[in-house]
């Protein structure tokens, strides 16, 4: 089991970096990815630390830790430049926070997220079928999400993602030990918004294809 949004206490997450990743393993993931929330101001601050840790923990453990950010009420104009600037500072992927219907997101946010080419919009809420048709187009995954709140708009992103094509995953947004649910909680929760035993492993193997994407580039560059 796989997943890509995860908090430390670099953000907002209770756990420091070796305890969620312990925790990580014992609920039975295989691979994790971190992505602290981040702006402008923090960037330079997270990344280094969060991938010379991830580095380390993969190196000494049976789990592979990647380093990511979840850029998070940026306004839209910033996403893109601030992916790039995720991206040189060595970021292993980069979530853009979406326009969850329990927060006061910038409209658009969605928009230029998948523009930026992010690797996935977070939580993407009432995401328009122009905008996941976008996402579909340029290979960036759309979240489905077992956290509370959030999750109220995962029966419609599943039903304008099946509309469009666009690419589904399925991540906790741990922020707390008790948020790693797990495949077979994931798995009832991909059911309660709509998806079959088949779509919901679609969107593993989606989470499985962009790690592996990761870890090619990160080949070619060494």
């Amino acid at each position: 089991m796989i997943d890509l949004h995860t908090h430390t206490f670099f953000s907002d997450g209770e756990l420091g970096l070796a305890e969620l990743v312990r925790r990580a393993q014992v609920a039975g993931y295989d691979t994790i990815g971190v992505a602290d929330h981040a702006d402008g101001s923090n960037l330079e601050f997270l990344v280094p630390r969060l991938r010379a840790g991830a580095r380390e923990l993969s190196a000494a453990m049976t789990i592979r830790v990647l380093a990511g950010v979840e850029l998070t009420h940026v306004p839209p104009v910033l996403v893109a430049p601030l992916v790039a600037r995720a991206r040189a500072l060595g970021a292993d992927f980069v979530a853009v926070h979406g326009e969850t219907i329990t927060e006061p997101v910038m409209t658009g946010t969605n928009r230029a997220a998948i523009e930026a080419g992010a690797d996935y919009v977070a939580h993407p809420g009432l995401i328009s079928r122009e905008d996941a048709a976008a996402a579909a187009a340029r290979g960036v995954a759309l979240e489905v999400t077992t956290r509370r709140g959030h999750a109220y708009a995962n029966g419609h992103v599943v039903q304008v993602a099946r509309a469009t094509g666009a690419r589904l995953i399925i991540n906790n947004d741990a922020h707390a030990p008790g948020d790693l649910v797990g495949k077979a909680a994931a798995a009832r929760i991909a059911a309660g918004a709509g998806l079959s035993a088949e779509e919901f492993q679609q969107c593993i193997d989606t989470a499985y294809a962009l790690v592996e994407r990761v870890l090619a580039a990160a080949r070619h560059v060494a």
